[in-house]
């Protein structure tokens, strides 16, 4: 039987475009050839292309997400989404697919668009009395009393942009007369930022897929950042933090926090693999973000996690490939 030709996204409009680059990479050397022919399209602004490596291969016809290798048209029958940021993290891109009746990797439009926006992911799930960090919440031209802010949250605190990903835009604030510059830093990212509440913790990521039937959490993973938080250098430059997976937590901390991961994935709609972290505090588990399309790059927490647990990536990422086919 001929491979199913599939296609990895990757690029996209954000800061995390070079992240997204390697973590579609490792996802790509991952995927089965023997069942599928994979393609990379890279995504940015209005350029949509197929690579391999720098070159161009082709242009996708945006009309069916479809392109031209030697005078043959493919239309791949899967997308694995693996853009950081907008569009392939907040909904956009998922949308755009479901018009294309194209199924692919990631969470939906309505959990991607949800989990994507810290301020409006924060507040569903207070609903469900997940317990977080106290915030605020300011869009570009609101007016932000610095005194009212320290008052309610304290110092510490962070700023960082309420739509986002990989720390940019984020500052730990030490000083009152340093909260607008953090502010001003965060818009650059987004048009709205949070300002929220220091709690002083360990911190944890916990990796997390539907497969088949079953929602299957994975070994959390222990952060400690090599400055004053976790911030992007932390994340993908080697030695920029101490990751230790499984954390050093209890059997019955490891549990917990497992089952709270499965939870907020299930609340939220979430599909395919997506990582929740958490700030672990006198025994309480406060809840960070939901990453819908976590990094997958050599030093990203899921790969760590697999195989703590004995799983391959390569196998996780043919099964659902193939569930999202037989849909």
């Amino acid at each position: 039987m001929k491979p199913i030709n599939i296609a990895v996204i990757c690029g996209g409009d954000s800061s995390e475009y070079e992240v997204s680059l390697k973590s579609a990479a490792n996802i790509f050397n991952c995927i089965d050839k023997k069942q599928f022919t994979p393609w990379m399209v890279r995504l940015r602004f209005s350029e949509w292309v197929v690579v391999n490596t720098n070159e161009v291969l082709a242009t996708v016809d945006k009309s069916d997400f479809s392109f031209i290798i030697e005078g043959e048209k493919i239309r791949p029958l899967f997308a694995f989404i693996m853009i950081h940021g907008t569009p392939g993290e907040d909904g956009v891109l998922q949308g755009y697919f479901d018009l294309q009746g194209i199924p692919y990797s990631a969470s939906g439009v309505y959990a991607s668009a949800l989990t994507f926006h810290k301020f409006y992911c924060d507040n569903f799930l207070r609903a469900f009395n997940v317990d977080m960090a106290k915030s605020l919440y300011f869009k570009k031209g609101d007016v932000i009393c610095p005194d009212e802010v320290v008052e309610l949250l304290g110092l510490p605190l962070f700023v960082k942009p309420s739509a986002g990903g990989s720390s940019f835009g984020i500052t730990k604030v030490k000083a009152k007369e340093k909260i607008m510059d953090a502010v001003k830093f965060a818009f650059n990212e987004s048009g709205d930022c949070l300002c929220e509440e220091f709690i002083d913790g360990l911190e944890l990521a916990v990796g997390v897929c539907q497969i088949n039937d079953e929602v299957v959490p994975f070994l959390p993973t222990e952060v400690i950042p090599g400055g004053e938080f976790f911030d992007f250098n932390s994340k993908y430059n080697i030695g920029g933090a101490t990751e230790i997976t499984p954390a050093r937590i209890p059997q019955h901390q490891i549990e917990q926090c497992q089952q709270l991961t499965v939870k907020l994935y299930q609340l939220t709609g979430c599909k395919g693999i997506a990582r929740i972290d958490f700030i672990l505090k006198n025994d309480v588990f406060y809840f960070l973000e939901i990453n819908t399309v976590p990094g997958m790059t050599a030093t990203s927490f899921i790969p760590q996690q697999l195989d703590a647990m004995g799983l391959n990536l390569s196998d996780i990422v043919t099964t659902i490939i193939e569930s999202g086919l037989k849909k």
